[in-house]
């Protein structure tokens, strides 16, 4: 077929590739910043030696040194000492012969896709004739799947699509090798996995030697040949060899022993080296002994006398825009029975109203049609009875974590003491590991920091109904796993009803009771719901070796690749006539 004409053009194009043979090589590099006592060593004696033909994936948290890393490869930092050669000789800058795809595309934008991958042509290729380049081009296009976007501008592609550009104008530069840094982490879950799929394609036709640095364990195993965790402190972790058959089949992993054996491995090694790292980092400070072991008082009192039974009531729920070719139905017929301290997961793909519905709920848009009862009264206008978490936590920046909790907790309690009110305050800022960093100011706070302070202040406005809008999108998965612990050790303490809206299928397994999935939008509506009976208190270690997990993890990414598909649900019975 034509796929494999493709293929064959781009194995010509490449020529042969000497499969065996060390294409780069680290020996004892040693890479630091800074002057005297503002110093910061990144990378610590580094020694890696890659092969011809082969895909390597670098695994590690934010602020390990992958970065700097993928820089000295490409040329754009220099080692401080060891040597760091490519087929033989000393990197001394950047080149073509090692093409770079980075996490923010950096297109030109007001160039076409066309005329984006024609720069890299030109750079490289510049003695071809018009016809050629143009032709080289083209190829290259279509191998990203992008022939039919080939005329548009980077401001009419979707984030997908200009991450497939990055990737096609690296691989015109026809480099020897291929460096890809994050490049799919600021996408969401289906696209993220799509793109993966595709760079997995294009490298089992190219064989191309390639390093891949990420942050995601399943992509890392999915497309590698070896995988090197970056310890916290700078130095490289043994490379576990990948030895699953190829082609890999994305679907077929949930069911492999070997895959399950590996993700639990390299997964376990991850969180016993990151909070290795995180102790390490704290043993200076004083040892913070919680003062506030229960509830406070008035957060009890705050919750008494509510229903039990259908506390939340999504009815018949519609959202409608109006548009110059007549009015859009986003969401349509969302019917949802919650009980109180339930916790639910809402999954689907970008676009299907998942925050449309999260929204109405909190009362920041207005309902269309149908009706939304919390504790038996409807949803009208926004309130703190309804606590929103977003992707970004907007602290005030010239606060204190402390100050930022106490805002919402000063009007949601007006008749408490001020000691009650602190007492509120730093409970829930202990429970999210934040006992020793109270009085810090928000601007100085990590992304992972920040969130905590996020979590901390919804949970301290004790709201009836706690409504996370993919709190975690924003975050390396690492501090992502840490911080839906935090988010699960506080939830099991308060039973808030939550509502969780997240397009990662196991974030969304690990926190639910319910997994609620909506089918495409427009006319966006509930497909499927899924009982989570697994045990709690869950942790991802035990979720990851229970017989039941993976039979979960299946159901809802079956439900997903079904609509990814554009299914649509089958129409509703229609109600008979009266006789």
């Amino acid at each position: 077929g034509s796929r494999d004409v493709r293929i064959a053009v781009v194995l010509y194009l490449l020529g042969p590739a000497v499969s065996g043979m060390s294409i780069l090589e680290f020996k004892n590099v040693n890479k630091g910043f800074g002057e005297g006592t503002h110093r910061a060593e990144v990378l610590h004696d580094i020694t890696l030696d890659v092969k011809e033909g082969e895909f390597l994936a670098v695994l590690g948290f934010s602020g390990t040194g992958k970065s700097t890393l993928m820089n000295l490869i490409a040329g754009l930092e220099m080692p401080d000492t060891g040597t760091l050669t490519f087929r033989g000789a000393p990197i001394a800058g950047p080149g073509p012969d090692r093409g770079l795809v980075f996490q923010s595309y950096s297109l030109m934008p007001w160039l076409t896709v066309r005329g984006n991958i024609m720069l890299a042509v030109e750079a490289v290729h510049g003695k071809l004739s018009k016809a050629e380049k143009e032709a080289k081009a083209d190829h290259y296009i279509a191998m990203v799947g992008l022939a039919h976007a080939a005329h548009r501008r980077p401001a009419e592609l979707s984030g997908g699509m200009r991450q497939r550009v990055a990737v096609a104008r690296a691989l015109a530069m026809e480099p020897d090798l291929l460096l890809l840094d994050e490049p799919l982490s600021a996408l969401d879950a289906l696209t993220r996995a799509n793109l993966a799929d595709e760079i997995l394609e294009i490298w089992e036709a190219d064989k191309k030697t390639c390093i891949l640095i990420t942050n995601d364990v399943d992509e890392a195993i999915l497309l590698a040949d070896r995988i090197i965790v970056l310890n916290p402190d700078g130095t490289l972790a043994d490379p576990v060899p990948v030895t699953l058959p190829r082609p890999r089949n994305r679907d077929a992993m949930n069911h492999d022993a070997a895959f399950k054996s590996l993700r639990a491995q390299v997964t376990q090694y991850l969180m016993d080296v990151g909070i290795a790292a995180k102790v390490e980092e704290t043993r200076h400070l004083p040892n913070v002994t919680p003062i506030h072991q229960t509830l406070p008082a008035v957060v009890k009192e705050a919750r008494a006398g509510m229903i039990e039974e259908r506390f939340l009531d999504f009815s018949q729920l519609h959202k409608v825009y109006p548009t110059p070719k007549g009015p859009l139905t986003v969401v349509e017929d969302f019917d949802l029975k919650v009980n109180q301290g339930e916790f639910i997961s809402l999954i689907g793909h970008s676009g299907c109203g998942k925050s449309t519905v999260l929204t109405m709920a909190a009362g920041l848009n207005a309902i269309s049609k149908g009706a939304i009862k919390l504790d038996g009264r409807h949803v009208e206008g926004a309130d703190p009875e309804r606590a929103v978490g977003f992707q970004s936590p907007n602290l005030f920046p010239w606060l204190t974590a402390k100050e930022n909790v106490a805002i919402g907790v000063d009007k949601v309690y007006p008749r408490a003491s001020q000691a009650e009110r602190q007492d509120v305050v730093e409970y829930y800022l202990e429970r999210v590991g934040l006992a020793d960093a109270m009085d810090r100011g928000a601007a100085s706070m990590s992304n992972g920091m920040k969130q905590r302070v996020g979590i901390a202040r919804a949970f301290a406005l004790s709201p009836k109904l706690l409504l996370l809008d993919e709190p975690f999108g924003m975050l390396d998965s690492l501090t992502r796993w840490e911080l839906q612990e935090v988010l699960m050790e506080v939830w099991s303490r308060t039973k808030v009803t939550a509502i969780c809206v997240t397009h990662d299928v196991d974030e969304a397994i690990l926190l639910a009771d319910r997994v609620v999935m909506m089918t495409n939008g427009p006319q966006a509506t509930i497909g499927k719901i899924t009982d989570v009976k697994l045990p709690r208190p869950r942790t991802r270690k035990a979720l990851l070796s229970h017989p039941d997990y993976y039979a979960y993890r299946q159901e809802v990414l079956d439900f997903l690749t079904e609509y990814e598909h554009g299914a649509k649900p089958a129409p509703k019975p229609k109600p008979l006539a009266a006789e």
